[in-house]
């Protein structure tokens, strides 16, 4: 099975930037975890600042993985574009935010890219994304 974390702006940030939001964990290092506490999957990550390099790499793996867990960061909340990516390619995808997005800022309480989603999970720090990925392993 083939999934790819994709991970949008300030992201490559966790472990350094509000800590009290995104926890002291980098996310390399949960990504390590995440890949030997699955050995069976073959778990890619790509994270990037730019949102047509995301939107380039949900083309590449949007028709040939068997998964998209995507935290598109601030895009979530102001991206058309990475909205229509994930509507154009016939991987399912999976939002992720590591934060309660409903209990902060009211401008973070409007996703995009939910519509075109399978679901969506928050709130649980990096868990979200063991979720997702759970929910790949065990979907009939």
């Amino acid at each position: 099975m083939n999934i790819i974390i994709i991970n949008g702006p300030n992201l490559n940030l966790l472990g350094k930037r509000e800590k009290g939001i995104y926890g002291e964990t980098k996310f390399d290092s949960f990504f390590a975890e995440l890949k030997s506490g699955y050995p069976a999957v073959d778990l890619h990550y790509f994270q990037s600042n730019s949102e047509g390099a995301i939107i380039d790499k949900i083309h590449e793996t949007g028709f040939s993985f068997d998964g998209i867990i995507i935290n598109a960061g601030a895009f979530t909340h102001t991206s058309l574009a990475i909205r229509d990516a994930i509507a154009g390619v016939e991987t399912q995808a999976v939002e992720v935010h590591i934060s309660n997005i409903f209990q902060r800022e009211t401008f973070r309480h409007l996703s995009y890219i939910a519509p075109v989603c399978l679901g969506s999970i928050s709130g649980f720090g990096l868990e979200s994304y063991r979720l997702a990925l759970e929910y790949f392993l065990h979907k009939k």
